[in-house]
């Protein structure tokens, strides 16, 4: 017993980490309550008040660069202040880290979009995905509405729960719910909307940078195992392709491995934004999201076993 209480004493990041992931599946924030929403209006507000469409180019970037850094460390000032009153860090940081994992609603929109999918429901898909993509969804075919559930898949498993993790470990929970932050930021501030084409630039560019490591080590998770070798041969050919390096890696991986058809064109708004093709050659059917699901689950999985390791060896560090 003295020895269970040492170690738990010594891992208080790791306890938190599971403690935070257990809360998360039994008592996840529903999207349409989180905070999250509410910090994407207020986003949305700050924008249009300070993005000039008169501007040019470069001061719209820098309103968006100005912008970025008031609501992002307004927050993070915030939580630095408060990590001082609190007595016990290990509960500070599972908080927070269930704060800002996404994985039980990600799950549940996995769920409803493959059974909606399996029964050509395109209705349905177009409304599902509408709530978690910029793009304009009203016209998408069976096909785009495959492709597109897909992508919503890979980025919403890698972003809202690898990703999370993975600043975690870096940073505790301080560190997940800045990513959140982030990652909040640059869809409301999205450069595929016309009118933040300049002003949601850096917004992008920073959540790019934050993605890089957590999705490339994601992307090549997901590429261990069948169709290995060509998976890990396609991210060193075609790996820079995507606009943005993270989550291309992430498609690339996982179109190859499954021989999946993802990426083409996309319609933003009245824009058609022409986007590589990357994978295979086969289109997505219910039975690949199903596919997609299991894969990605298994790995996230993998990612917290490994995780908890690396937790273990710097005792919570």
């Amino acid at each position: 017993m003295a020895n269970l209480s040492a170690f738990l004493a010594d891992n208080g990041s790791l306890l938190a980490m599971w403690g935070a992931v257990v809360l998360h599946w039994l008592i996840a924030i529903p999207a349409e309550l989180h905070p999250l929403t509410l910090w994407q209006r207020v986003a949305l507000m700050v924008g249009n008040r300070v993005n000039k469409p008169d501007d040019n180019r470069q001061q719209r970037m820098l309103s968006g660069l100005l912008a970025w850094l008031l609501m992002w460390a307004t927050i993070l000032i915030i939580l630095v202040a408060c990590r001082q009153l609190v007595w016990i860090d290990a509960l500070f940081n599972l908080t927070l880290l269930w704060f800002a994992l996404g994985w039980k609603n990600i799950a549940q929109f996995s769920q409803q979009f493959i059974k909606a999918y399996s029964a050509e429901n395109k209705t349905l898909c177009r409304h599902l995905l509408s709530h978690r993509l910029n793009r304009q969804t009203d016209s998408l075919s069976l096909l785009g509405l495959g492709k597109a559930g897909a992508e919503t898949q890979l980025l919403g498993y890698g972003r809202e729960v690898v990703a999370v993790l993975f600043w975690y470990g870096l940073a505790g929970g301080i560190g997940a719910v800045m990513y959140r932050l982030a990652v909040s930021l640059a869809r409301a501030w999205s450069p595929t909307r016309t009118q933040y084409a300049e002003f949601g630039l850096p917004a992008i560019r920073i959540l790019a940078v934050l993605d890089i490591i957590p999705l490339r080590l994601f992307a090549l998770l997901i590429a261990i195992g069948r169709n290995g070798q060509l998976a890990l041969r396609s991210l060193w050919q075609h790996g820079e392709q995507w606009q943005l390096p993270g989550p291309g890696w992430l498609l690339i991986a996982t179109g190859n491995k499954l021989s999946l058809s993802l990426g083409g064109p996309a319609m933003y708004g009245e824009r058609k934004l022409e986007r590589p093709r990357l994978g295979g050659k086969i289109a997505p059917a219910a039975l690949h999201l199903a596919q997609i699901e299991q894969v990605t689950r298994s790995r996230i999985f993998i990612w917290l076993i490994i995780q908890s390791g690396i937790l273990i060896l710097f005792q919570g560090v």
